[in-house]
């Protein structure tokens, strides 16, 4: 076994082979094969240990995957705690204005703010605590957290990083603020909407303000005047999947802010390995797709993860929109009682009226006194002081 899947937190150099006694060991993908709580972990998230699985099989970009497993006082597995290990630049949730200074700067000190990060969560989407016992998961984070800032010395990593993890954790996580020197930050939030009505329809006339009703039936109407355009759901993406990812690809080389870059071999594992909770979606003008849309299932929510959209059909056709009523009626049709989905592109999700749900960072460097130094400076690193469109939304201040 080599010395990155040793026991913790006794020591990273001298820590002792994992055993069943080992309150805290880090462990490998092939380590996870092993131990009896993978699968049901996260069995109630809609991205559950195969989401973890798929991501490490399609998106290496760099990234190191590693899981840590937790035991109880009896030795029995009590969490397992997905966490990677990335190089970073800390600016790229800045504007571009306010990135120029730095540019500047990495012509002399080409390091200048780009981190090692260990962070702590899940590498394409938000974080969560790998128990679904709500009564465990301030022992799990505690168990953890002590042992990071040797973990990321291991790592060569400067920064330790709890990655958008929902806003229900915060009483769990609350001890990193509080006893670990960690900076709380919120990142892009994700949206959240009722599907409590009977339709598209029905949700534009109780939930929309008139200005906007108007608005939203003047863009069907420009819709309506071109060739139709058609939702289909597909079983198997493989069928479309040049398509697809072309689109995708469209949305993300568009956006001003580039995180992680997913993979045609991402949305192939998710349809075939997580068939019950994965639904792709396209919409087809004149027999060619112009918009895709991959969604996954939790409970009673359905969640939009990614959309693709041709823009040469996109503006005139006012597609997002389209996708999003189609969509909602989909779910709305089959008892869904929320849509939500991820962050970004704020503004027509304001126009919907729909809320935010907090995501938030937890932030320290490795080394105390580097820490203490940096921790006034953090809270500025945070992507969303920029977004003008943010502190619209009627829950903004939830994100704090």
């Amino acid at each position: 076994m080599s010395r990155s899947e040793n026991a913790l937190p006794t020591s990273i150099d001298t820590a002792p082979s994992v055993s069943n006694h080992d309150p805290l060991a880090l462990i490998s993908r092939e380590g996870l094969r092993a131990t009896e709580i993978w699968t049901r972990c996260l069995r109630t998230m809609r991205k559950d240990h195969r989401y973890y699985e798929v991501i490490e099989d399609s998106c290496n970009q760099g990234f190191e995957y590693r899981y840590l497993l937790v035991r109880g006082e009896r030795g029995e597995e009590v969490a397992i705690q997905p966490c990677f290990v990335v190089d970073q630049d800390a600016l790229e949730g800045l504007p571009a204005r306010a990135k120029r200074w730095a540019n500047w700067l990495r012509t002399l000190w080409p390091r200048f703010m780009r981190f090692k990060i260990l962070m702590i969560g899940c590498a394409i989407g938000e974080g969560h605590l790998g128990t679904d016992e709500v009564s465990q998961q301030a022992f799990v984070v505690a168990m953890i957290s002590r042992s990071l800032p040797a973990l990321a010395k291991s790592f060569k990593a400067s920064l330790v990083v709890w990655k958008e993890f929902p806003a229900k954790y915060r009483e769990a996580l609350g001890r990193l603020s509080a006893k670990d020197d960690y900076v709380r930050i919120p990142s892009f939030p994700n949206i959240k909407v009722s599907l409590d009505y009977a339709n598209f329809d029905d949700f534009m006339q109780r939930h929309l303000s008139q200005n906007m009703r108007k608005h939203m039936r003047r863009k069907f109407r420009d819709a309506a005047k071109l060739a139709p355009i058609e939702m289909e759901q597909v079983v198997d993406v493989a069928d479309v999947i040049d398509d697809v990812y072309r689109l995708y690809l469209n949305v993300y080389e568009r956006s001003e802010l580039h995180f992680e870059k997913l993979t045609p071999e991402f949305f192939l594992a998710l349809s075939r390995r997580m068939p019950e909770k994965a639904r792709f979606f396209v919409w087809r003008q004149n027999g060619k797709i112009v918009a895709s849309a991959l969604c996954l299932i939790e409970g009673d929510a359905i969640y939009t993860e990614y959309m693709g959209l041709d823009y040469e059909v996109a503006l005139d056709a006012h597609l997002y929109f389209i996708v999003i009523r189609d969509i909602m009626n989909w779910a709305m049709a089959r008892g869904f009682k929320n849509l939500c989905g991820t962050g970004m592109n704020y503004w027509p999700k304001y126009h919907l009226r729909m809320s935010l749900a907090p995501l938030d960072l937890y932030v320290r460097h490795r080394n105390p006194l580097i820490n203490k130094l940096m921790k006034p400076f953090l809270r500025f690193l945070g992507p969303t002081r920029h977004d003008e469109v943010l502190p619209l939304f009627p829950n903004y201040k939830d994100i704090h």
